[in-house]
């Protein structure tokens, strides 16, 4: 038989966990695009495929370790410090891949080059696969 308030107990929980990890990733998405020096908006609607492969390997990165985060936590405030850990962690990933290892990255993105917006969106994705494989310990 149906049990009526087990679901409303678990569609709340549900929910709010739902919500939590949009608030996360709305977050995530602002403050990335600050810290990157071109602006992805304005090229993605002028075209440019690479700063779209770029923000989406950037998202898809970060939602990983968020999605591990949700599976292996028990509170909304250990979700929040996983949450923003990740975040950090993805950042930091940019910061050192466009800064350190390859100058010359966020100019290629900027004047359209697929390769380099790939080769961003590969380290994203790698580094948010670790991150989620490492929540799970």
């Amino acid at each position: 038989m149906f049990d009526w308030f087990a679901f409303q107990t678990g569609a709340t929980a549900f929910l709010i966990a739902f919500v939590a990890a949009i608030v996360f990733f709305s977050a995530f998405k602002f403050v990335y695009q600050i810290i990157t020096p071109y602006h992805e908006r304005e090229l993605i609607r002028q075209g440019n495929t690479a700063a779209a492969v770029a923000l989406g390997g950037a998202l898809i990165g970060y939602v990983l370790p968020l999605a591990s985060a949700l599976s292996q936590t028990v509170s909304l405030m250990e979700f929040a410090a996983w949450a923003l850990l990740a975040g950090v962690i993805q950042i930091l990933a940019f910061l050192v891949v466009s800064r350190v290892l390859y100058k010359a990255l966020a100019a290629r993105i900027e004047a359209g080059e697929l390769a380099a917006g790939v080769y961003l969106a590969s380290i994203s994705i790698g580094v948010g696969l670790l991150n989620a494989a490492c929540m799970t310990a």
